[in-house]
């Protein structure tokens, strides 16, 4: 059987004498769509920077990376990331939307190799995927936040990733723009096949989109189905405090 893209267990994180994540099992297979929810604090941010490698191992506990223990993980280039803050760039910022998507093939080039015609062509097919080939050559700046999270979905995307990793993806994009890129993200796990985790503190648009839900708050209080979730008593245990959940139609 294949191993998962991902998995945790029993992972335990802390920066200081507080953990920040205390014993956290989380399991990605191919083709999920895993939404990961949970309030600010709660360890999100933390625990995608031990997948991406960005923060050292963890205190206890063990992640592997399609199958491999994460300190011996060498194809970086297989996990594609979005940061959260991707579509804030400064208007002033001296880059075309393709030099943009071609620092996205770094990781699997290296960095001081020339950029080729086949990377350029890497990148144009990239843009072509999130329909935006049309503004190859427009400064990055010039965009609108939801057309820059687009771009920087496509640089995520230029070294053929099997797995994307989004964080908070639709914070600063408009409603219309948030509606494109669920949108987006279903044509290209349909497409490409691509696994994806995204990372949200909005439940409701969350979970009608996920085929898991995985509920962060240090601690995994919940993890399956996004039809299972939603009751009172997870939220309460989940926020802390007691909150309506909010209903939504599946489409």
């Amino acid at each position: 059987m294949e191993s998962p893209l991902v998995q945790l267990k029993d992972v335990g994180f802390g920066y200081g004498p507080e953990p920040v994540l205390d014993g956290v099992d989380l399991t990605v297979g191919r083709g999920d769509y895993l939404g990961l929810i949970g309030p600010n604090g709660s360890g999100k941010t933390t625990l995608l920077k031990l997948i991406l490698g960005t923060l050292p191992a963890p205190r206890r506990g063990e992640i592997r990376l399609f199958g491999t223990p994460a300190a011996q993980f060498k194809e970086r280039w297989k996990i594609g990331y979005v940061a959260q803050k991707a579509a804030s760039f400064n208007s002033g910022f001296p880059a075309t939307v393709e030099e943009v998507v071609m620092t996205g093939l770094v990781a699997r080039r290296g960095l001081w190799r020339v950029l080729t015609g086949e990377d350029r062509k890497a990148a144009r097919a990239a843009l072509e995927q999130v329909g935006m080939l049309s503004f190859k050559d427009r400064m990055i700046g010039r965009l609108s936040g939801g057309q820059q999270q687009r771009v920087f979905i496509a640089r995520a995307l230029v070294s053929r990733p099997e797995l994307l990793i989004l964080d908070e993806p639709t914070v600063g994009v408009d409603v219309q723009a948030e509606s494109q890129f669920y949108q987006l993200i279903r044509d290209l796990r349909a497409s490409m096949g691509l696994t994806v985790m995204l990372v949200s503190h909005d439940i409701g648009a969350v979970a009608h989109e996920v085929t898991s839900l995985a509920c962060l708050n240090r601690r995994l209080f919940y993890h399956g189905s996004p039809d299972d979730f939603g009751t009172e008593e997870q939220l309460c245990e989940l926020y802390g405090h007691p909150v309506r959940s909010i209903h939504h139609h599946h489409h």
